[in-house]
């Protein structure tokens, strides 16, 4: 097996602001495996709690490979990664490479292999913080001519909740005129305090759901936020594996899984499986990705209540090509493996 690692810098069409930073670009990673005369792709973004750019990645990367992972299956390669403590948005590029090559080597699409249906949720658009005029002008150009039907929105501003409700309310007001459902991530913005005042003040405003309201690490307080709740209460920085969801199933209403945090599709699907055994709802949700990983994710987001697969709509250009958006949905290449690939003029 020859395994090749492609650095490639992504460029967003819009900035994207949350309550932790803005991300206007960043080097992602594309692993191209080859063997047998079929080439699987896959693809590595770097996280906050991982690694935490592009030659880092690289690195763990090349060190899991150097061991010799030719002759072992996909689930003996990541229980290898997580013996080694490869960061698991390294490995999920791997993982995902492997899983296309398997399907394509079955000569028959991921979803298929998989034995899950295809997506069938329309995917959310993501709207960053910002001022009541740059909403303005930003929802028509998200949602002209366009077939997406949810906007999640970004919350938790550093300038705090009065500027949350002041952007809330300009979305309200420009959203109206294309019906869209509207949902609320504050990426762990709120205090305690304050994220119980939103999720009221929301659920009077047609918001679906609130995600991570309070920061990693101060899980302990959803048992207060979930008490007399208004709104269900999803789960994202706080659950990256499934043996995260354990931990505060009794004490949320979801969980949003991505492959850069669960390290890829094999654990990925088991965090699935874990939230489904505890009887709450699903989401599948991107970072800085292009339609690689994307391809891969909706691939498997067939039995998923929530999508949020949008990150590749926001690429000038996009370097990938598969996933694209009909009737709203974010659908995969019906053909073998995920139906994605890293464009040649990339690959250098």
């Amino acid at each position: 097996m020859k395994v090749s690692l492609h650095k490639v810098l992504l460029q967003k069409r819009f900035p994207l602001k949350i309550s932790r930073f803005i991300s206007n670009s960043c080097y992602n990673v594309f692993v191209k495996v080859e063997k047998d005369g079929i080439v699987g792709w896959g693809e590595s973004v770097p996280g906050e709690t991982g690694a935490q750019n592009a030659n880092e990645i690289i690195k763990e990367l090349e060190k899991l490979i150097s061991t010799g992972i030719d002759v072992k299956s996909i689930s003996e390669i990541e229980y290898l990664s997580r013996k080694l403590k490869i960061s698991p948005c390294s490995y999920a590029g791997l993982d995902i490479a492997l899983w296309d090559w398997k399907a394509k080597k079955a000569e028959m699409p991921l979803h298929d292999i998989l034995g899950l249906p295809l997506p069938k949720i329309k995917t959310s658009l993501t709207l960053g913080i910002m001022s009541p005029q740059s909403v303005k002008k930003r929802i028509p150009l998200l949602f002209e001519n366009n077939s997406a039907k949810f906007l999640k929105i970004k919350l938790g501003s550093p300038e705090g909740i009065d500027s949350d409700k002041i952007m809330y309310e300009q979305v309200l007001e420009s959203s109206k005129p294309y019906n869209l459902g509207l949902r609320v991530d504050a990426n762990g913005g709120w205090s305690t305090e304050d994220a119980k005042h939103m999720i009221e003040w929301l659920s009077k405003r047609e918001c679906d759901y609130v995600e991570q309201p309070i920061a990693l690490g101060k899980e302990k307080d959803l048992k207060t936020l979930y008490q007399n709740r208004l709104l269900p209460i999803f789960v994202d920085e706080s659950c990256r594996v499934s043996k995260d969801i354990v931990q505060y199933s009794q004490w949320v209403d979801g969980i949003n899984l991505k492959l850069m945090k669960s390290g890829g599709i094999t654990e990925g699907l088991k965090v699935l499986s874990t939230a489904k055994a505890y009887g709450l709802q699903t989401m599948i949700g991107c970072m800085s990705e292009s339609s690689v990983s994307i391809s891969a994710a909706a691939s498997i987001s067939g039995h998923i209540d929530h999508i949020d697969l949008d990150s590749h709509y926001n690429l000038n250009p996009d370097p990938g090509s598969g996933a694209e958006m009909i009737d709203g949905i974010t659908m995969p290449r019906i053909v073998p493996g995920h139906g994605a690939f890293l464009i040649k003029d990339f690959q250098k």
